[in-house]
């Protein structure tokens, strides 16, 4: 019974302690919030994101072994590549953004969820997990059953609460302005310097290898650019 009683308050503090930076990037997500990019995609991408985090954690409670934490910190070059991604290839082609709105507005919203922009998400989510992993491992295996269910639906209703806390600052006047100002700009550096964080952190990859992982993805990354001719055709 203590046990019981015990796993609603582990779960919100281990909850709060590892996730307070999906905070702020779920607000750097609902800043740019576009007609390709929905507060729906964000929502279903972080609850896909933390779900494959909480399987992943799942071997704790069962007393197995996960994956070497090395191997997690291999997925910051998710967000790398996304940032990369955003940093060498502006759109700005808004006739191109109102076809693809209108497209998408006519799709069942179960659509959004097997939508890209959700696995981009999902996977930033994921990618900036290892700390989660390292706490709910031992968290999941210091519990029964009926605490771990308990735990789990702590996890769950918080994700909620934390995608509207992130959606009503960016509704606050000030940090909206900031954010509409310097949101596109911002993000890439960030999803960048989050992905760099969480290789060097987990020691997956050395300076040196990163550096060229990096060169390598703005390589793959970067779109060609199309002559005006070709554009207007």
């Amino acid at each position: 019974m203590s046990n019981f009683v015990t796993a609603i308050p582990s779960g919100i503090t281990a909850f709060t302690a590892t996730n307070l930076d999906d905070l702020v990037m779920l607000t750097l997500f609902f800043s740019q919030v576009s007609a390709t990019f929905r507060r729906r995609h964000i929502v279903f991408g972080q609850y896909l994101g933390f779900t494959a985090l909480v399987i992943a954690s799942l071997p704790g409670f069962f007393g197995g072994m996960v994956l070497p934490r090395h191997w997690i910190g291999l997925l910051g070059l998710v967000p790398i590549a996304i940032g990369l991604s955003r940093w060498l290839n502006p759109s700005n082609d808004e006739s191109e953004e109102n076809q693809e709105d209108k497209s998408e507005s006519e799709q069942l919203p179960f659509a959004s969820f097997l939508s890209p922009q959700t696995y981009s998400v999902a996977a930033i989510t994921i990618a900036n997990g290892s700390d989660n992993l390292g706490i709910y491992v031992p968290l999941f295996a210091s519990h029964n059953l009926g605490g771990l269910l308990v735990i789990l639906g702590v996890f769950f209703s918080l994700i909620g609460i934390w995608c509207y806390a992130s959606y009503m600052l960016t509704r606050q006047k000030a940090i909206a302005e900031l954010l509409t100002r310097y949101g596109n700009y911002l993000v890439p550096f960030v999803l960048v310097g989050l992905g760099v964080f969480i290789i060097l952190d987990s020691q997956a990859l050395s300076p040196l290898a990163l550096a060229a992982c990096c060169l390598c993805l703005i390589g793959l990354v970067k779109k060609p650019r199309l002559s005006p001719e070709v554009e207007n055709n």
